[in-house]
């Protein structure tokens, strides 16, 4: 290990309480709970700096093996800032905020040494550089998995499969259709026509803005899916323009059945499946 880095591991040994405590100042954590988790999370880091660097390990190959745990605990660092709503910049800036305490302990230590302390203070802010790169591509990597989830989270809850009638289920399409999402509806449709044994279904496309060429055929994949489990599939919701636009666009939909509204389609599923609807009195 280099002298630059012994002067760094003293100072994380001798004086890692007082670090922490100047790394937050630094970071302005002032609330009382916050500073509670951020200080645990500061200490775990310093002591898994100290460690990789008592190993004799090279902050520049932060890659190797030595520096698998720090590296874990960044990463975890960054998953739980991202999944409190916090910038990839926050995170970096809590990282970097590291310097200045290791700094000063830095000049106290090798002041009397201007060329000792300028070398050791470039071996400090290239570590801690480091670490803040780590976490600014871990956190990238978190917030896009959140965002994945959320993603597929709101598609669930935009394509629910509604049971209108006995044997007659519905799924209200809400939103633009692609391939993702029409499979994510075949896929829960099917499921439930299994599940509960139906033997029609409505696709109601009322929320949907428009209907191309592309959006038509996800709607054909889907009645055809439907047609292979033995159920049959009304098409609902086909506003006036969106006829005409299907017209003009010469999409083919001979052969499914469609209406303008969910009540009209829920009134022809059930006088197919000979359910018959009178008012008291009638």
């Amino acid at each position: 290990m280099s002298n630059d880095y012994q002067t760094l591991l003293a100072t994380l040994h001798e004086e890692s309480g007082r670090v922490v405590e100047s790394w937050l100042d630094e970071a302005r954590v002032s609330d009382p709970a916050a500073r509670r988790s951020a200080q645990a999370e500061a200490a775990d880091i310093l002591r898994q700096l100290g460690a990789g660097l008592q190993a004799g390990a090279d902050p520049a190959r932060f890659d190797a093996p030595a520096w698998a745990s720090l590296r874990e605990t960044m990463a975890n660092l960054s998953r739980t800032r991202a999944a409190k709503g916090q910038s990839a910049a926050d995170t970096s800036v809590f990282v970097l905020s590291l310097k200045k305490p290791l700094f000063e302990s830095i000049q106290r230590r090798l002041g009397s040494d201007p060329a000792a302390m300028s070398s050791a203070m470039w071996a400090l802010s290239t570590t801690v550089d480091t670490l803040a790169q780590h976490t600014v591509g871990t956190y990238q990597l978190a917030r896009e998995e959140i965002i994945r989830r959320q993603q597929e989270e709101l598609l669930e809850l935009s394509t629910p499969v509604v049971k209108l009638w006995d044997g007659v289920l519905a799924v209200p399409m809400i939103g633009v259709l692609d391939s993702g999402r029409t499979q994510m509806v075949m896929e829960a449709l099917l499921q439930k026509i299994v599940e509960t044994g139906s033997a029609l279904a409505i696709v109601d496309i009322t929320g949907v803005p428009t209907v191309d060429t592309l959006v038509a055929q996800h709607l054909l994949k889907t009645v055809t899916a439907i047609r292979l489990m033995g159920a049959d599939c009304i098409i609902s919701g086909i506003r006036p323009q969106i006829a005409q636009t299907i017209v003009h666009l010469g999409i083919d939909l001979q052969g499914v059945r469609t209406k303008a509204t969910l009540a009209d389609a829920l009134a022809m599923a059930l006088q197919q499946t000979g359910w018959r609807i009178s008012r008291d009195g009638q």
